[in-house]
């Protein structure tokens, strides 16, 4: 089987529990005197839980097809801006803020607004998470307007204008410590780096087990590589780990499902390893590394050399670049039909029609005209790369609908 992005999410739920147990159990062993009762049951019998919760839904606010669709979704409003709509360009009906968040969309602040944000006839509270669930998945804690900025340590961000108030809420609760006020940036909550090594942990050795599948890359080089990193362990597992390649030597893939396993599990203890050594970094807000980046030299050497290969052989794979350029198109496509139909004051009759298809829970009357581009936006970037794909051609007149 070749992994899908809910399968991906699935393996990084279950390296996430692991990690959450395990780290948990060390920060009782390590701080026990300084915790009280109900921290030392939290850590002990929850912090696994709400670490799979959190993994789960890591990438919920991911559109369709991935990356390339964010790239997208940017580089309409971008290409758009001095576009006239309704006498004014475009860019002038946002604020600078809201601007920004549209021209540098952002999955992960799309992961914290499908989270909390209330839609039309539905519950409150979205998917009604704990704090302490949400604060784990704020992997860039800040408004768009700070990320890059250097003295935050923010690639990208995490919310969007429409939903400040709702993650002001959720570090409030949590604790989250300030950064900057304007522009408004926290600090990472702790959990957050459990989260985002499982992350790293399940992509990075997944990804090589899968294009290895899809004959992307050779026998020989996929076990090698994976060979190589465990040996980096200095443990005594390595006789027996010989052993039982040889005993699988009629089936590549069954060594590399072993070495998979055995290869996630070293990283696990490894990013426990790196959590408890760092422990009070992390949570005074002055970590500033990934835990997978923490690991002992030798080791991250090896993971380099497999995630070298990866990137040359993987994700500029020719059927991937395809995919990714097909996908811009289909995404570029539909937002040029639906923005400017939301935010017409006048809407033509083909507007008027492709307003229908908007579902009642992304329909935002009276709203500002950004509350209705990122209706669109939550509409689009919802789809499934295959409904995006028929729906772009359905537009375009390629294919008609069928009925079934």
């Amino acid at each position: 089987m070749v992994h899908n992005r809910l399968t991906h999410s699935l393996e990084v739920a279950s390296v996430g529990r692991s990690l959450g147990k395990l780290v948990g159990e060390g920060l009782v062993a390590a701080e026990g005197t300084n915790l009280d009762a109900a921290a030392k049951h939290f850590y002990e019998a929850d912090l696994s839980s709400v670490i799979a919760a959190a993994c789960l839904a890591h990438d919920i606010g991911n559109p369709s097809f991935g990356h390339s669709g964010e790239a997208a979704i940017s580089s309409y409003f971008i290409q758009h801006g001095g576009t006239l709509l309704d006498d004014k360009p475009l860019h002038q009906h946002f604020s600078e803020a809201e601007w920004s968040d549209l021209t540098h969309f952002e999955g992960n602040a799309n992961a914290f607004r499908i989270l909390t944000h209330h839609y039309a006839n539905r519950q409150k509270g979205g998917y009604q998470l704990t704090y302490s669930t949400l604060a784990a998945i704020a992997k860039y804690p800040c408004e768009s307007l700070a990320s890059n900025k250097e003295q935050l340590h923010m690639k990208k961000y995490g919310f969007f204008q429409a939903d400040r108030k709702a993650f002001e809420e959720v570090a409030m609760a949590v604790g989250m410590l300030t950064q900057s006020i304007d522009p408004l940036a926290f600090k990472r909550h702790p959990f957050v780096y459990l989260v985002e090594a499982a992350d790293d942990i399940c992509y990075r050795v997944i990804d090589w087990e899968d294009a290895h599948r899809l004959g992307i890359i050779d026998s020989n080089t996929a076990i090698s590589l994976f060979v190589a990193l465990l040996e980096t362990a200095a443990s005594n597992q390595m006789e027996r780990i010989h052993k039982t390649l040889l005993e699988l030597e009629n089936d590549p893939r069954e060594q590399l499902a072993y070495l998979r396993a055995k290869c996630i599990n070293f990283l696990a203890l490894s990013c426990v390893d790196s959590f408890i050594a760092n422990r009070n970094e992390i949570l005074t807000g002055t970590y500033n590394r990934s835990l997978i980046d923490a690991i002992e030299p030798a080791a991250a050497k090896a993971l380099d050399d497999i995630n070298q290969v990866t990137v040359k052989k993987i994700y500029n794979h020719e059927t991937v670049v395809k995919i990714e350029l097909a996908g811009y198109e289909v995404m570029s496509a539909l937002l040029e039909s639906f923005i400017p139909a939301v935010l017409h004051e006048s809407a033509s009759h083909r507007e008027k029609k492709l307003l229908r298809l908007l579902p009642q829970q992304y329909v935002v009357p009276g709203g500002s005209g950004y509350e209705k581009a990122l209706s669109v936006i939550d509409f689009i970037s919802g789809m499934t790369d295959s409904y995006a794909m028929e729906l772009y051609k359905n537009l375009r007149g390629i294919s008609l609908p069928t009925h079934t």
